[in-house]
Order: structure tokens, then sequence, then C-alpha cells
């Protein structure tokens, strides 16, 4: 009689299957986990062209899109027809490119925990140089805090690209973590309001605000760094020095007439779900603007004091500790540039124009920032 050896029972081939079952999953986990530094290895180590992308193997749709997007603040604002004559002035004044923040790749996000990529829904709109990239670093420090590095410019040039797009360029979120972006042209582009209101009427809006004349200053003097030969400040500020008539047409100029944004701004969300965050706080008590922020967020005062120490060569508060570092982090070389010297009488007559206007953004947030 022919021996047969006994089969496994049912109950022991369920077992065997459900370790193998974890074993594969083990598997799969380890080999995704390593995808995100072993992929950075290879990126560090190739040949790149000049956008910074690793010249050979195949780009993904996301990161061609993002390669693609300008890390920079450009002045959007609706001209009045007689000013479009002096178009020719602001093409010199371009702003420079932020610092460019790696995204994550999809491997990498993965292995760093799930999550979905929602729309913002807390968005820094404004203004030019004010401390919108100082405010947005130090927001990143919160723990609730996801933000895109790039500035989007989905609501200004964007838009034409959808939703989707959009949404694809914001990191993954967990439940009760806020998504957020910023770029400060969208304060004064007049179509801005009315497409964010059309995403989410619940959108909450930061503007970081600063005395205008010390904005048109600093928005100046990045654009010299750039660009030496550029028309004096003073030649820029008025169309006519005799009369000390304003040129309202400069982008420089126009920026900080406040009160005049804002009104279109209310046409589409209530006052109370826009915060205005003083940029001269924001340096000289970073951590009280931070409260006042994280408070309208409707999260944990997280950020605090010990989060920040004052650099004394570049005269504004850096962060001990950045996102992801253990490392102190101060704000790139372009910032904190020394501002070319002005004559006291061209920056009176610019107070003077300002001082009605400052009075009435005043009145409509009920706050007073304390420009002359």
């Amino acid at each position: 009689m022919e021996y047969s050896p006994p089969r496994p029972s049912p109950r022991c081939r369920k077992k065997k299957a459900l370790v193998l079952s974890i074993m594969l999953f083990i598997w799969i986990f380890v080999l995704y986990s390593c995808v995100g530094p072993c992929s950075t290895g290879v990126l560090l180590d190739s040949p790149r062209d000049r956008d910074g992308a690793p010249v050979t193997g195949e780009r993904t749709e996301r990161a061609d899109l993002l390669s693609r997007l300008r890390w920079e603040d450009v002045d959007y604002y609706e001209e009045p027809a007689a000013a479009r004559g002096a178009a020719s002035r602001d093409l010199l004044l371009t702003d420079e490119p932020e610092p460019r923040v790696p995204e994550p790749s999809p491997m990498s996000s993965f292995s760093n925990g799930a999550g979905s990529k929602k729309l913002p829904q807390a968005i820094i709109i404004g203004v030019k140089k004010g401390g919108t990239r100082a405010l947005l670093e130090f927001l990143r420090v919160h723990p609730d805090i996801r933000a895109v590095g790039a500035e989007p410019h989905f609501f200004d040039r964007n838009y034409d690209n959808g939703l989707e797009w959009y949404r694809d360029l914001m990191p993954k979120t967990l439940e009760g973590q806020i998504t957020m972006e910023k770029t400060p042209s969208y304060f004064v582009t007049k179509e801005a309001p009315a497409r964010i209101s059309a995403m989410s009427r619940d959108t909450k809006l930061i503007v970081v605000v600063r005395d205008p004349v010390t904005r048109a200053i600093s928005d100046y003097t990045q654009t010299l760094s750039k660009k030496p030969d550029i028309p004096s400040f003073e030649s820029l500020t008025f169309k006519n020095r005799t009369t000390g008539l304003i040129d309202t047409s400069w982008s420089a100029i126009q920026i900080g007439i406040y009160a005049k944004h804002l009104d279109n701004w209310l046409q589409y969300f209530p006052m109370e779900q826009i915060l205005f965050v003083s940029g001269e706080r924001l340096i000289s008590d970073p951590a009280g603007e931070l409260g006042r922020v994280q408070d309208f967020l409707g999260l944990k005062r997280i950020i605090t004091d010990k989060h920040f120490y004052f650099n004394q060569t570049k005269g504004f508060p850096c962060l001990k500790k950045a996102e992801g570092s253990s490392k102190p982090h101060c704000l790139g070389k372009t910032k904190g540039r020394t501002h070319p010297d002005i004559r006291p009488e061209v920056v009176r007559r610019l107070r003077d124009f300002y001082r009605p206007f400052n009075m009435k953004f005043y009145q409509m947030t009920a706050h007073n920032f304390g420009w002359d």
C-alpha cells in the first residue's frame, strides 16, 4: 500500500495564507519607505537642466506643472485707461523669485503617512513686500498647518487650469489640518475675490500690511538690486515733480492704497473672514502676531516666543528651528536689503498722499496700524 502524506487542514492553510500576506505587506511597506530617500539620492546625483529637473528620467505631470510656476510676487491690478500709457514703467519693476521649496514626490508622500489633497481653507492674499514669506515660514512650524511652498498664482493667472489642477499642487493633509497657500498679488487682483468666493465662501483670508511708504521703497529696492539702471525712485513716484503730483499708475504706489483694494474684497467676504497682520509687529513681536493668526485659524497657540530669536545683522526675527529641521532658519539673503536714500521731501509728500487712504483703511478695519 502506497504511503501518501496527510493533507493540511483548512485551518492550517488559512494560517499559512495569513503569514504570507503579512510578510508581503511588510515587504511592500519597506519598499515604499525606501522609495522617497532613494529617489532623492538619484536626483541629487543626476545631471540637471536649467529648471533644476533631472535631464534623465521621465517627469511626472505634477512635477512638470510645478516647474513651470514662477516663484515670485507679481503685481496685478486693473489700471485705469488713462494710466495704461505708463505700463512700460512697471515692466521694469518685476519681482524676483522666491527660494524654491521642494515639494515631496508622490512616493515620499505615501511613506510620510496617509492624507488627501484639499483645496486651501486659508490663503495669504497680500501684500507684496509686506512680510508674507516670513509669515508663511513661521506658520509652517505649526503641526496643524500644511502649506504649498510655491506661489500658485491660481486666482490671477492660472485660473483657466481649473480647481483640480490647483488642488493637485497642495500638500496632503490629515483630518484637522489646514491647507494654506500664499500669493500676494491676489489682494490687488480685481477678479480674485469672486473666484475665491466661488471656490468656497468660508475661505479665511490673511493680509500682511505695512506702512505703504516703506513698502513702496522696499518694492523699488528689490527691483533696483536686479536692475541698477532703472530710473530713480523719485522720478517714478511723481508725474510732475514741480507740482508734486503722485503717479498712481506705478504699481509700487498703487499696491499701498489698501482701502481701495479692500473695497473689492468686502463685496464677497465679510470683514470677520479677513485678518490683517501688521508687517511692523511681525518684526517687533512675531509671537504676538502669530498668536492672532493661530486664533483666527481656530488653532491652538503652539508657535510662541520660544520659536524665535532676533537676528541683529538682518534686523528681523528668525526661527530657532524651521519645519523639518533642527537648525536655525532665517529668510534668504534677498530679504532685509538696505534701502536707498530717499530725499525727506519725497517721503513727506508720499505720506501726505497716503494719509487719507490710511485713515479710511483704519476705519474699515477698526484698527490703527500707526502709520503716519
